[in-house]
């Protein structure tokens, strides 16, 4: 029971720290000894160092639930070796696609609930309806929107990718 409530005041610690606007602390990078880990606040860290071998792995996971009520369930892993082994000028069209502030202000837009081209083209700062399907283009082509007729959706695969590549991108 004692597990059950202090994981609860972990969960009532960190709510609070969401709605002060402040960022939970995060994992030092470096040496560590085991013990060093908070297993309340590295739950999850916790878990994959349970399941995966030295020299560990990634893991991306999320339960999203949209403005619009849909819901995006993902995980995706990867052994450190496979990725360190990996080519990565596989994933530059992909990043690439990310690194323009248009770019990315169109995909909150459409997580938001703004689905279509002309919707998108009357949010102030996005430019001429040009501009706008050129940026859409780039987007669908490098698989973080999908074109349906009229309407644009990030594919339910990408979500949790997209925001945990935000998280990444948080200084």
């Amino acid at each position: 029971m004692s597990s059950l409530a202090s994981r609860i005041a972990a969960l009532e610690a960190r709510v609070a720290e969401l709605e002060a606007g402040s960022r939970p602390a995060a994992a030092a990078v470096g040496p560590a000894e085991p013990s060093a880990v908070d297993p309340d606040t590295f739950w999850a860290l916790e878990g994959l160092r349970q399941r995966v071998p030295s020299p560990g792995a990634v893991l991306i996971v999320g339960d999203v639930e949209l403005p619009d009520g849909s819901v995006a369930r993902w995980q995706e892993g990867a052994a450190t070796a496979d990725l360190l082994d990996d080519e990565w000028d596989r994933r530059a069209e992909a990043l690439a696609a990310l690194g323009h502030p248009v770019r990315l202000q169109l995909l909150r837009h459409v997580l938001r609930g703004s689905t279509t081209a002309r919707e998108l083209a009357e949010v102030e700062g996005m430019g001429t309806s040009g501009q706008v399907y050129h940026h859409l283009r780039l987007l669908v082509s490098a698989g973080w929107l999908r074109n349906r007729g009229t309407h644009y959706e990030v594919p339910p695969e990408r979500v949790v990718p997209l925001l945990t590549t935000m998280i990444g991108g948080r200084r």
